[in-house]
């Protein structure tokens, strides 16, 4: 924003209320009329003087009271309340039914489903798996699918088919994407579903059968009334755990595992138990190629050799306890009917971060009706094509997935039905940036056509997260040790450490984990926005693009350069937890490997770096460095002693002025108040981002106490001829450099591989 948010400001009582008074006195004698003649005649037309002289004066006074700012702040408010995310309102009692009457399996029934996505024509996996016997293959189809895909023994649903189901979640759903399984969700209940094996179309089931690992029955006859063992709530904070090591493999991790961490490959101490029956959601462990995340194929991969990666079978399927986390994805997972609503794949996210955010957003939901997730022994094998794997497509795991299970963990909502509960926490993850708008209204169409297709939702339980914690004793405690089983791919060290790449990317990301960057964008956002996230978004808390320009689509805040300061108040209140905060244009090249040993307790700007920070005689100058110092000096008078006696210390003539390009500058959390403070003392005032940084800086604290960190980095006025000498991997930063596509994107991080090496997988 431009301007800070202020309510304009109203006229003063006295000026309202003159103006009756002048009208009273004025015809409250007459002289030769009948008074209540004369009003009754003429009173239009004195209501409408009062309010044309009302109306002048109030603009008048609004005028002369404020200046455009004022405007600019109502239209902002205006806007402001435009773009803001609304919460979809539904009736839910008059929703109409949706029947199958397009389809030739109108009258078609079956209890249990393997829903797969198809894009390529039917696969020896995917041929096996139709003859599993009591199970109902249904394959859906996407852009890429042949129009002459068949199978015998499956349901095909083509782009066409799916159009004409009825369901209002077809709308929302890309083309080309495996999330269109989501219509192949509906149809399975729409046709008397109970059981959905979510799966893709590489892995084979385990001996054909998926009930011999799997809970295919929770209650009545052929269900296992076992109690289970579970991971132990004994630590509170431990929020997400990586289920591999409990089956053997502690050097591999699943997609969707912070990669803070990674590094966690110690066995449990001890567990619990946990009866059986409410495991809606059971998570399948796959042999062969499992799923990990690009850091983990790229980084553990021996040339051409595919992966055939084995876990432990004869380990105890484990549940997890309310409060903690495992990632579950769509390759291997079965679904119980008290957990359908679970199975919305979102689809503003990127393609591999769906499933993911999903498997965390139904988890938190779960914890609602009671249920839990459970993992299990390996259940079907799945073959590495040896193919690349999508970097790219992965950026919001990287970016996000850390905050949002602290977030998740510590929602709450106080509805009554857990459809309202599930429009709710979607509604809060957009508006936290987990997902956007379109993922909110995607929700409300897909619980509305759960209900469209008869789906009755749970009863909510009493969210064990909020009783006290029973201690555990020594009676309560469960022992498994589990088995080292060899690989290959071992990426972690008997002695418990990682191999140095990946240590290193650990320990950027702890220290940096907690620090929001702020980056501004003077380029093109639609081509560099995304990268940028790519690049920064795997080592800090998160990214917030601004730019002159909003682009919602991207989550680019829009903010105009001149004046970006003033528009930071509201980002440190929106990560009131934070560590701290890094601001950053995009002509600067931040390496980050080099920033490992800087104070995050001070204030880091390059006042030591000559050709950024300047002091310039006001003598002589440009009439613009007149007016900027004459409003610093304006807004120095005011400040607080502690604030004007660090600034005059600095600053010895009243004649000078500071400048800083201020690229690159990071504020810690225990400043954050002061510069607020700062912000405001400006005001309305036009005073330029590179004149009020300094300002601020040297009032904040005086620069023998900031961190020298930034005073060996790379500054230039203007880029060489030879931007490949201007780079320097050991500097803290590089500054300019120009990044306005995506072919110079992946040239940039061909150059920052040196200090990176795991960014060459990004290209």
């Amino acid at each position: 924003m431009l301007v800070q948010d202020r309510a304009v400001p109203k006229p003063p009582k006295s000026q309202i209320g003159t103006l009756p008074t002048l009208h009273r006195n004025r015809f409250s004698e007459p002289k030769s009329l009948d008074f209540s003649t004369w009003v009754s005649d003429n009173f239009y037309k004195i209501v409408t003087i009062c309010i044309l002289i009302f109306t002048v004066a109030t603009v008048f006074f609004l005028y002369n009271s404020t200046d455009t700012a004022s405007f600019l702040r109502l239209q902002s408010q205006t806007q402001q309340s435009l773009d803001s995310i609304s919460l979809p309102r539904i009736n839910w009692n008059s929703i109409a039914p949706i029947s199958d009457k397009s389809s030739p399996y109108a009258n078609f029934r079956s209890e249990r489903w393997i829903v797969v996505s198809v894009s390529d024509y039917p696969s020896d996996s995917l041929k096996r798996m139709v003859k599993i016997r009591g199970w109902q293959v249904l394959a859906v189809g996407n852009s890429r699918t042949p129009k002459d895909w068949s199978l015998k023994g499956a349901i095909f649903l083509s782009l066409d088919t799916q159009a004409n189901l009825g369901f209002r979640v077809v709308d929302f759903l890309p083309y080309d994407s495996y999330v269109r399984k989501t219509v192949g969700y509906l149809f399975a209940i729409q046709h008397g579903a109970k059981k959905i094996f979510d799966c893709d179309d590489r892995g084979e089931v385990i001996d054909d059968d998926l009930g011999k690992h799997f809970d295919v029955e929770l209650m009545g006859e052929g269900a296992r009334q076992e109690p289970l063992l579970q991971y132990s709530h004994d630590n509170p904070n431990r929020t997400v755990v990586n289920p591999y090591i409990h089956f053997g493999q502690r050097s591999v991790w699943p997609r969707g595992l912070p990669l803070e961490n990674v590094g966690e490959i110690e066995h449990e101490e001890f567990y619990t138990e946990v009866f059986g029956g409410k495991q809606y959601i059971q998570q399948g462990i796959s042999n062969g190629l499992p799923d990990v995340d690009s850091v983990f194929y790229f980084t553990r991969k021996s040339g051409l050799e595919a992966f055939d990666i084995r876990f432990d079978e004869r380990a105890p399927k484990v549940a997890l306890p309310q409060g903690m986390m495992v990632p579950v994805n769509s390759f291997n997972t079965m679904y119980h009917s008290s957990a359908f609503w679970a199975l919305m794949l979102p689809v503003s996210v990127s393609t591999m971060a769906s499933d993911v955010l999903r498997g965390y957003w139904g988890q938190r939901l779960l914890w609602e009706i009671g249920g839990y997730v459970v993992v299990y022994p390996p259940t079907v094998h799945r073959h590495d094509r040896i193919e690349a794997y999508p970097f790219s497509e992965e950026k919001d795991l990287h970016v996000n997935v850390g905050r949002l299970i602290k977030f998740l963990v510590a929602w709450r909502s106080n509805k009554h039905r857990l459809f309202e509960k599930i429009l709710k926490l979607s509604y809060a993850m957009a508006e936290e940036g987990f997902w956007t708008e379109k993922d909110l209204k995607f929700t409300a169409a897909w619980l509305q056509d759960l209900l469209a297709v008869g789906y009755q939702q749970p009863r909510l339980m009493s969210l064990e997260l909020d009783r006290p914690r029973a201690n555990i004793g020594h009676g309560d405690q469960r022992e498994f040790v589990p088995r080292k089983l060899p690989s290959v791919h071992l990426g972690v060290e008997e002695m418990g450490t990682v191999d140095y790449e990946i240590g290193n990317l650990i320990r950027w990301r702890k220290n940096f984990g907690n620090v929001v960057l702020v980056m501004f964008c003077n380029g093109p956002v639609e081509r560099t926005a995304l990268e940028w996230r790519l690049l920064y978004g795997r080592i800090f808390k998160t990214v917030i693009i601004l730019s002159g320009e909003k682009n919602l689509d991207l989550a680019v805040e829009q903010g105009q350069l001149d004046h970006v300061y003033k528009h930071l108040p509201k980002i440190f209140d929106r990560y009131s937890s934070a560590e701290g905060f890094l601001f950053l244009e995009d002509d600067t090249i931040l390496n980050y490997w080099n920033l490992i040993q800087a104070d995050k307790t001070k204030l880091w700007i390059t006042d030591k770096v000559s050709k950024s920070w300047t002091t310039v005689s006001t003598d002589g100058n440009s009439e613009w460095f007149s007016k900027q110092a004459e409003m610093v000096k304006k807004v120095v008078s005011t400040m607080p002693v502690h604030f004007q006696v660090n600034y005059k210390e600095v600053m010895k003539n009243d004649r000078s002025l500071t400048i800083c390009s201020s690229e690159i500058f990071y504020i810690p959390q225990h400043l954050v108040s002061d510069f607020v403070d700062l912000v405001n003392l400006v005001g309305d005032l036009e005073i330029h981002h590179k004149v009020a940084i300094p300002m601020f800086f040297t009032s904040m604290d005086l620069p023998q106490n900031f961190d020298s960190v930034l005073n060996t980095m790379v500054y230039e006025l203007k880029l060489p001829t030879n931007s490949s000498t201007h780079y320097s991997a050991q500097a803290p930063a590089v500054h300019p450099w120009s990044v306005s596509s995506e072919q110079e994107f992946i040239k940039l991080i061909r150059i920052m591989a040196e200090g990176d090496p795991l960014l060459m997988q990004l290209v």
